[in-house]
């Protein structure tokens, strides 16, 4: 009998199957006592069957194509933003996309990163893994000091240690890092001293900041052991003249329109708009550019920007598809097309937006 339980550990072991939540709470019903769910209630849980399908689909159809529509094979263009411009700025509104789900946002007087990563490779190590097809606009030390780091999930495209290493070395000390729960564990782990964890629908002032750790459609994993044990979300960031909401990644979900419910629109979202194909086996969890405008719609955002698309190639669309079927979609929805925009590598835009007139607090 002892042999039988000790083999049946170390397959529940190899399963994933063994993991305690240390921040499971039992009135909140997206936790469970291994991990966390959606707010479907249901955990992302793809069979090994589907991905050796879709892996054999892509194998035998030479997918994904290089980029061809829009743009020459992967010379995307890159702008050079205007670092001076960037270190001085402390008034006015700015985002700059430096690629994939990494943006510079400056509002309230502060340097904000989303999901920051400046490696090569969407990997543990720097030989294997998705590579970076469009270069970096630039690196993370021309950048201005960095106050806030705000991060949805710990997926190696949107959570890179060398990258969270880099700022935790920073010139002028480290920044905050905004954390869902669980996230927050690792970052400490890594020698950042300065987290914030939140869980959805959490609140709280940081930097003069209001911020809102809101639900997403997604879930997430490093280690072959730890699926779903940490959580992931979008950010809403709110000053006195600004307001933005960091989609991070995610599927569609109904509970986009109770984001715009509760707060009553925002003046920006950053919303993903690539890495979408199969639908059969990415639609739980990545939304395509239709879906996109959907959320744009359902959070009540006066503009929104596209991410998470032309930077790594994940999936099976051509990286340069969003190009087309984003405007598309914008013309099936009615929405005018300023209202939803793209931007090159590195372009900065200066965002003189007034704020929602409907906003609640």
């Amino acid at each position: 009998m002892g042999l039988r339980r000790a083999a049946m550990a170390a397959l529940c072991l190899l399963a994933s199957c063994t993991g305690v939540n240390p921040d499971y709470d039992p009135t909140r019903t997206h936790h469970r006592p291994d991990r966390f769910v959606n707010v479907s209630g249901s955990p992302i849980d793809k069979p090994l069957s589907d991905l050796l399908r879709w892996w054999w689909e892509r194998s035998r159809d030479g997918l994904p194509k290089p980029p061809s529509a829009f743009i020459d094979g992967y010379r995307f263009p890159v702008d050079q933003p205007d670092l001076a411009w960037l270190r001085a700025n402390r008034d006015q509104v700015s985002i700059t996309w430096i690629g994939h789900a990494t943006l510079l946002v400056q509002m309230g007087g502060l340097n904000i990163l989303t999901d920051p990563h400046f490696s090569q490779r969407a990997f543990p190590v720097q030989w294997l893994g998705p590579r970076r097809k469009t270069p970096l606009p630039a690196e993370l030390a021309q950048l201005p000091r960095i106050d806030l780091v705000a991060i949805s999930h710990s997926h190696f495209d949107h959570l890179d240690r060398d990258t969270v290493h880099a700022l935790i070395a920073q010139a002028g000390g480290p920044p905050i890092f905004l954390a869902p729960l669980g996230v927050h564990r690792w970052l400490r782990d890594e020698g950042a001293t300065r987290v914030e964890a939140f869980d959805w629908w959490q609140s709280r002032e940081v930097l003069g900041l209001r911020v809102d750790f809101v639900p997403v459609h997604h879930w997430s994993q490093r280690t072959a052991l730890d699926r779903n044990r940490t959580l992931w979300g979008g950010w809403l960031l709110r000053a006195p003249e600004f307001s933005f909401l960091f989609v991070g990644d995610t599927g569609y979900s109904p509970h986009f329109a109770e984001i715009g419910a509760r707060f009553g629109g925002v003046d920006l979202a950053a919303i993903p708009v690539g890495a979408y194909e199969p639908r059969w086996f990415m639609k739980d969890q990545h939304v395509d550019p239709a879906e996109a405008v959907r959320i744009h719609r359902d959070v009540r955002a006066r503009r929104s920007v596209g991410i998470h698309w032309g930077t790594f190639e994940l999936t099976d669309e051509p990286l340069d598809e969003p190009l087309g079927a984003l405007p598309a979609a914008l013309d099936a929805a009615g929405v005018p097309r300023g209202d939803f925009f793209l931007m090159r590598h590195g372009e900065t835009r200066r965002l003189p937006f007034q704020p929602t007139q409907d906003r609640k607090q």
